[in-house]
């Protein structure tokens, strides 16, 4: 059974996982060693893989900041899945992208070292024998029929659409998933 590794709260920033003056003097094989390099008793702990295959508990808006797609793959590098109460939308789209598991579970309660148990549908935390209902994460990514447009609107199969607080989103697909520089 997963057990949560760290507990952190809301708002954690892109540069708290992984901060800015690592961009350009890393190899992407070596993010992962640098993820939460400002915190130095969790990082060391991901460093020593203790935490391998663990689950992260975040709180609201987890991932917010800069559009930093290496906050998600250093996370990824660690064979964490990420249970948060709610994820800013870049670093959602991010995580998704890159295959970083994130369940979105906004009445989770779960302290470092309880047992979770991911069920469909919800979080169950083994150690209180609460259950917490989960969000699912925005639909599969859509393609277009036809070539990208040079300007694409919603819709048009290069745009995720996506719904977060209640609001409707739409944002760009990259390449690889058949984005704005792809075809549909």
């Amino acid at each position: 059974m997963p057990k949560v590794i760290a507990k952190l709260g809301d708002d954690i920033s892109t540069d708290v996982i992984y901060p800015g003056r690592h961009m350009a003097t890393v190899l992407p094989t070596e993010t992962p060693l640098l993820a939460f390099s400002d915190m130095p008793e969790l990082n060391a702990l991901l460093k020593s893989g203790a935490g391998q295959g663990g689950i992260l508990v975040g709180g609201k808006n987890f991932g917010c900041g800069s559009s930093r797609e290496q906050a998600a793959s250093c996370l990824r590098g660690h064979d964490l899945t990420i249970v948060a109460r709610g994820f800013a939308r870049i670093f959602l789209q991010n995580a998704i992208n890159l295959g970083l598991p994130l369940v979105t579970a906004p009445d989770l309660e779960a302290s470092e070292g309880d047992e979770l148990a991911l069920e469909e549908g919800a979080v169950v935390n083994q150690t209180t024998g609460q259950r917490f209902a989960t969000v699912p994460l925005p639909p599969p990514a859509r393609r277009s029929s036809t070539p990208a447009a040079s300007s694409p609107t919603p819709g048009s199969g290069c745009w995720q659409e996506a719904e977060e607080d209640g609001d409707r989103h739409a944002f760009p697909l990259p390449p690889a998933a058949g984005g704005l520089a792809g075809t549909g």
